[in-house]
């Protein structure tokens, strides 16, 4: 068990931050060890900037967080960490990043860094709570990761790696809203004030709408002829398999057994996710570096 003061920095969370390798890796610059240290510091940097991120959010939905039957156990809302601990844990994550991004990294990086922060904290203190508005955002926030890791090692991000990034992240965040209309339908209480604006009729609709235009987008990539040339391959589509089986899995777990909490979460523990990520990395390794 991590301190409680380790868990409010939610370092299992930065698994997310893997989004900012995706430039290098689809530009064939993964074995270029100054572009891969600029992309590792990047990650880093944005590790750091989640962190202090919910930190704010822990502080600012402490009252909510308690009365939820899950984020009860989050070390403010519980009280293993006080409010000032939180907002020291913050200002030394924040100031960590923004330092590192004006020592090391491209500007254009630091603007980035700045813009995500500023989003997120009208998120945290507004959007959150505006239905459609707050999976859009957040979705937004996955792109914005891609962005910057393309800026960090000065690669022109495809209009592709911006499309599928944002159709997957708002896919996985409508799962995760299922989960709070769960928790409000079956508990009589409001868990999120934005999930009011969701029933799950409407959930499930849009976890079958973004799940269908995420994989067609995806097989018209993969089979595009500017990708083909990029790559030197026409094997691309075979790829299309891991994506739809883990698509499918993802859904099994969020309609059939409710489990759909946190994508991080499902991603550490389901074995079947787990490994139609890793044959999709192999693949496109094979495809892109062999």
């Amino acid at each position: 068990m991590l301190p409680p003061i380790i868990q409010l920095l939610r370092p299992r969370q930065w698994v997310k931050n893997a989004f900012v390798f995706l430039p290098l890796f689809f530009d064939k610059k993964l074995t270029d060890i100054g572009v891969l240290t600029l992309t590792l510091v990047c990650a880093i940097v944005f590790s750091l900037a989640a962190s202090a991120v919910y930190c704010l959010n822990d502080i600012m939905d402490r009252e909510a967080d308690a009365a939820h039957p899950v984020k009860c156990r989050r070390p403010i809302a519980s009280g293993a960490v006080s409010t000032s601990a939180g907002w020291t844990a913050m200002a030394i994550c924040l100031i960590g990043a923004v330092a590192l991004t004006a020592a090391l990294l491209p500007a254009s990086v630091l603007w980035i860094l700045l813009a995500y922060l500023a989003l997120n904290i009208l998120y945290s203190t507004w959007l959150k709570h505006v239905a459609l508005v707050d999976v859009l955002i957040v979705s937004c926030f996955y792109v914005m990761r891609v962005v910057a890791g393309a800026a960090a090692g000065d690669i022109e991000p495809s209009q592709w790696i911006v499309v599928m990034t944002f159709l997957l992240a708002l896919f996985l965040v409508l799962g995760k809203r299922r989960d709070d209309v769960m928790l409000q339908a079956d508990g009589g209480r409001v868990v999120r004030r934005g999930a009011a604006g969701y029933n799950l009729d409407f959930i499930n609709m849009a976890l079958t709408m973004v799940a269908t235009i995420t994989i067609v987008a995806y097989m018209i990539y993969t089979m595009s002829d500017d990708v083909a040339q990029r790559f030197g391959s026409h094997y691309t589509y075979c790829t299309t398999a891991f994506v739809l089986a883990g698509i499918l899995r993802y859904m099994q777990l969020t309609v059939v057994d409710n489990h759909s909490g946190s994508p991080t979460a499902v991603l550490m523990r389901d074995r079947f996710i787990q490994l139609c990520v890793a044959g999709w990395v192999m693949a496109f390794l094979i495809i892109i570096y062999c």
